[in-house]
């Protein structure tokens, strides 16, 4: 009996059976970490409410399971491999969970080779030991796969049709998206997809489903009114407002255009609970008063996403309009074209010179093929930048040198200029940023990432004041957009309960014009809107686009999913009645056609 045990257990059954049972634990090991480490919840979820989903979640497991095993040629190499692959997935996604409020996606594996940020996120010992892991495994998987070569012909026959199956299943899974896929047919029959919020998403349909859910998909879903006729008639409409507005602009000199992204730069006092002693955004009030607009901006996210909200600014299209799984379309959709109209390609079409600057690496977010698909004319990195000093050892580089870099570049100009700078010297951790902060947050008793996030927008306040001071010496007249991408993620969560949604989605921003020296305006306002409060600026010409743009800005500011600001009040939906919802499904439709149809639209981005 103990020999045929022994000869069973040697068996490629046995180890199936093992890889089955580790897949079963593995998923609802995923399922406690989407569910904030919750045995109850996950454990109703696996095996009460929604024992179906789990199941087809974990045949999928099962199938990489298998893959890997197969090419280690060892259930027990491939096991370890997949399980420990899996656990770091687990925490990744608890992680993201916590800063930012919503789950892991596929796109956001591709993150796993930004060392220089995996670095600053998760500290030199915590990634030392990363490192240390994943090279390991890899160098294991090498090993058992040259031991594997040796093993007998029977076994190798059976090992390569493994391989090949697995990897037909793996490549029909992730077509998930596309119609008439069985699995997705399977989930179908009793999931409750949920786009608009992918945090419920995932919960609902289990973590499995949620990222098999945000696997490849068209950016867009195709309109039913869409045709080139359809195109046609609205680029027409709106060029002729276009002409009508370019004709009765004087001429003027061209301004130098400054688009500032400020890393998670907010106003804590706005949240209910949060008080902050003395005024970190004292300076930043004062210069912003100067500004012809001024107030807060809806970002898409809270904690984080920062590439989307750049995104929004420079094309004018708005992320609430794409499918729910085109998550970052920096990685997912740019890179993958040659060009891309936006904010760039319109001035450049004005003999404006573009820059790029962002005091970090340029494979983050892949900004290095995404700014060539833009048409910027350069692209300055940290590598690049003369201006390099920090405000703190462990901080990143300063605003007052990524400003300083900024007026290097106005100096040394000729043409007209449209510089992009997105800041780094707000990002997170904050934690051991600054010995000591005059700043102090009521009623917490740690408040160390709050106060040294007080000190950071203080410094990005004042540096912000020079900044302007010194572009006043300009020969050309300046325009400076300035915003925050989006809330840093460190406040609790009894703080963001006390908060309606959209509260934990505004940011600050003001537009500063030199020539025009009317009494600002406070206005809350989308990023998309951006291009168009350009193009409305003297000596530079509208696009029909910009116009498109600027009639529905009149009615609808704001938005998002689940967030319209509309007749000055936040709705979750808005009902338009018919000339305010025929310019929106213009804009849809010209979105669409630029992000997923046939580019009929091209012109409407030219001058």
């Amino acid at each position: 009996m103990k020999d045929k045990w022994k000869v069973f257990i040697r068996t490629p059954w046995f180890g199936s059976l093992v890889s089955l049972l580790v897949v079963l634990v593995s998923n609802y090991y995923l399922q406690l970490a989407q569910n904030e480490w919750s045995f109850r919840l996950a454990t109703k979820f696996a095996f009460s409410w929604h024992t179906e989903k789990f199941l087809l979640g974990a045949l999928v497991l099962y199938i990489l399971n298998l893959f890997i095993v197969s090419i280690s040629g060892s259930f027990i190499v491939g096991n370890l491999f997949y399980g420990i692959s899996i656990l770091m997935l687990g925490i990744a996604n608890s992680m993201k969970m916590s800063y930012r409020m919503e789950p892991i996606y596929p796109d956001d594996l591709k993150m796993i080779v930004e060392w220089t940020m995996l670095k600053d996120i998760l500290g030199t010992p915590l990634f030392a030991l990363f490192l240390i892991i994943l090279i390991s495994l890899f160098l294991w998987l090498v090993y058992s796969f040259y031991k594997s070569l040796k093993l007998s012909v029977n076994h190798q026959k059976l090992r390569v049709l493994t391989l090949l199956v697995t990897s037909l299943l793996l490549v029909y899974v992730s077509h998930f998206n596309q119609p008439n896929n069985l699995l997705k047919k399977a989930y179908d029959k009793t999931a409750l997809w949920i786009p608009y919020s992918q945090k419920m998403n995932y919960y609902n349909t289990g973590f499995m489903g949620g990222f098999l859910f945000n696997l490849k998909v068209d950016g867009m879903e195709k309109p039913e009114n869409y045709s080139k006729e359809t195109i046609e008639k609205i680029v027409n409409d709106y060029q002729i407002k276009a002409d009508k507005s370019n004709e009765v602009e004087q001429e003027q000199k061209q301004p130098d255009v400054i688009y500032v992204m400020s890393e998670s730069f907010s106003d804590p006092s706005k949240l209910d609970g949060i008080e902050v002693a003395p005024d970190p955004l004292k300076t930043y009030r004062h210069v912003a008063s100067e500004g012809i607009l001024r107030g807060q901006m809806l970002s898409q996210n809270y904690g984080g996403g920062t590439a989307n909200i750049e995104f929004e600014a420079l094309t004018g299209f708005s992320m609430a309009l794409l499918n729910p799984q085109m998550t970052t379309p920096y990685t997912m959709m740019l890179p993958k074209r040659e060009s891309f109209p936006s904010l760039v390609s319109t001035l450049k079409n004005q003999n404006y010179e573009t820059t790029a600057i962002h005091p970090y690496n340029t494979s983050m977010y892949k900004r290095n093929d995404v700014y060539k698909t833009f048409g910027f004319d350069s692209f300055i990195d940290e590598r690049k930048m003369k201006h390099q000093d920090k405000l703190s050892k462990e901080g990143f580089i300063s605003d007052e040198s990524a400003f300083n870099e900024v007026i290097d570049v106005l100096e040394k100009a000729d043409k007209p200029q449209f510089i992009h700078l997105v800041t780094m010297q707000t990002h997170m951790p904050y934690t051991n940023k600054y010995s000591d902060s005059p700043y102090k947050v009521e009623n917490f008793t740690d408040d160390t990432n709050l106060s040294n996030y007080a000190q950071d927008i203080a410094y990005t306040s004042k540096a912000l004041e020079k900044f302007i001071e010194k572009t006043k010496k300009n020969d050309r007249p300046v325009l400076l957009v300035f915003w925050g991408d989006h809330l840093p993620s460190i406040y609790p969560d009894s703080i963001l309960k006390k908060n309606q949604k959209e509260v934990t989605h505004l940011t600050e921003y003001f537009v500063y014009d030199s020539q025009d020296q009317t009494p600002g305006m406070n206005q809350i306002i989308s990023p998309f809107y951006f291009p168009s409060v350009v193009t409305q600026t003297k000596g530079i010409k509208t696009t029909a686009f910009s116009e498109l743009l600027r009639e529905m800005y009149e009615f609808l500011p704001a938005f998002e999913q689940e967030m319209y600001y509309y007749n000055q009040k936040w709705q979750k939906e808005v009902s338009l009645p018919k000339k305010e919802k025929r310019i929106w499904d213009e804009y849809s439709l010209i979105q669409y056609d630029i992000v997923s149809g046939e580019n009929y639209s091209q012109k409407m981005f030219k001058n």
